[in-house]
């Protein structure tokens, strides 16, 4: 089970994960975790362990189950597991021992940490392997999803988009599988970069890189971010999905593309970026910071052709002239803000923020950028909606409302990007046409 040097111990895991647990519900983990790591490096004058920040993302997955494996341990497996799942709640985690909690996200995890010696596990070394049998012959129970780190309440959603996509059995089981994990970092090769020898470049300067036939993704070691190739913007952090939502786009040289959620600008880099310098990217966010954000990048990049400014999507946008004369642009692309399901295996502290009202609150307003953006689309042109979800409500279904109002707009194409088929995040991309 272990092959390398244990790092770090139950006290260090369980002192960083109280520190979480009394964070403000709207804390976010990434932000925090890099707060965290800073006041490490400041105290210790060292750098964090990244396996702390791994072992986090671990106990987020599996502290329901870290639950149900006690029940187990010490009842059975013979369960009631959907009334035990309705009645369990986030706090019941808290009351195992610091041992038996982390002995229990150590074991799923197959992670490499130091147990105390003065603490044995005993028969426990065993409930984990029965529990994996148990799962294995009895994939539909409450307790596969959680064993894969899903809330048992998402199976009929997880059925819905199954049959949506047409996944068979093995699909449906590989996407509930790659929930446990974290998708590789993903890279972009900038326009006229030769992915072979910017992936021997990488691997030089002690980045863990593979290339594969869906592209350049890293795994580990020195970090992409501080290499020659990323800060003379020759490559882009950007996941495979995503990738997949901007080539959806298909910008040509001279169109007049909108990206009215760019955020920090990910596909708003990589649409300019096949345009050669010629036509014009409007990006637009309702955060100027991230609009910083992206006009930072786009210089590392050498992109010239990008405008950015802030839009609230409250009402249509004013037209900018030369997108006037033409009578609007040729391509919108709408990456609406979402639940982020398919964003999960990187983000699982995210999981505990999907509720009925906060879902009923953001297709409410994606359907409010579909119809403020959908004005600015010149006749024949393309809106293009996308999310980083993979619930039907936000994706086929809201599509499916859009075109009921407008009639004017027709669908082409929408199709579920990433996992299962690829080892990547999950989002999904839809392309309409409005009639000339």
């Amino acid at each position: 089970m272990y092959d390398k040097p244990l790092l770090i111990n139950y006290n260090q895991l369980h002192t960083l994960w109280l520190k979480w647990l009394n964070q403000p519900e709207t804390a976010h983990f990434d932000r925090w975790l890099k707060q965290e790591a800073a006041g490490w490096r400041k105290r210790f004058r060292e750098t964090m362990p990244l396996e702390l920040g791994s072992a986090m993302q671990h106990a987020l997955r599996f502290r329901q189950l870290a639950c149900a494996l006690e029940l187990i341990h010490e009842r059975g497996l013979d369960q009631d597991w959907e009334s035990w799942v309705q009645n369990w709640n986030p706090e019941q985690a808290e009351s195992l021992s610091r041992n038996n909690f982390w002995f229990w996200i150590q074991r799923r995890s197959y992670s490499q940490w130091y147990i105390p010696k003065d603490w044995q596990a005993g028969s426990r070394k065993t409930t984990v392997d029965d529990t994996a049998a148990w799962v294995r012959k009895n994939p539909e129970s409450p307790l596969a999803y959680i064993w894969f780190g899903i809330d048992a309440s998402l199976a009929s959603a997880i059925d819905r988009r199954a049959e949506l996509s047409g996944w068979n059995d093995k699909q449906r089981q590989e996407f509930m599988r790659m929930q446990q994990s974290r998708p590789p970092l993903w890279l972009r090769p900038a326009t006229g970069q030769d992915a072979k020898a910017l992936c021997d470049e990488l691997k030089a300067a002690g980045v863990e890189v593979n290339l594969n036939k869906r592209g350049l993704c890293a795994t580990g070691g020195f970090g992409v971010q501080q290499t020659d190739a990323y800060k003379e913007g020759r490559v882009e952090v950007q996941d495979y999905a995503s990738q997949q939502i901007a080539a959806a786009v298909d910008a040509q040289g001279g169109e007049k593309i909108w990206d009215a959620c760019a955020g920090a600008g990910g596909k708003t880099l990589a649409i300019a970026d096949v345009m050669s310098g010629k036509g014009a990217v409007v990006a637009t966010d309702l955060k100027e910071f991230k609009l910083a954000e992206l006009k930072k990048r786009a210089k590392r990049a050498s992109i010239a052709n990008i405008r950015t400014f802030v839009w609230d999507g409250e009402a249509p946008l004013r037209l900018p002239k030369e997108i006037a004369r033409q009578k609007g642009f040729d391509k919108v692309l709408i990456d609406a803000p979402c639940t982020a399901t398919g964003t999960w295996r990187r983000n699982p502290d995210a999981r505990s923020r999907l509720s009925e009202a906060y879902l009923q609150e953001l297709t409410g307003l994606q359907q409010q950028l579909l119809n403020h953006a959908s004005e600015a689309v010149r006749a024949g042109g393309r809106l293009i909606y996308a999310t980083c979800s993979w619930l039907a409500e936000e994706n086929e279904d809201a599509v499916e409302a859009f075109l009921k109002n407008h009639t004017d707009f027709s669908l082409e194409s929408s199709q579920l990007l990433g996992a299962p088929d690829v080892d990547s995040d999950t989002m999904f991309v839809a392309i309409m046409k409005r009639e000339s």
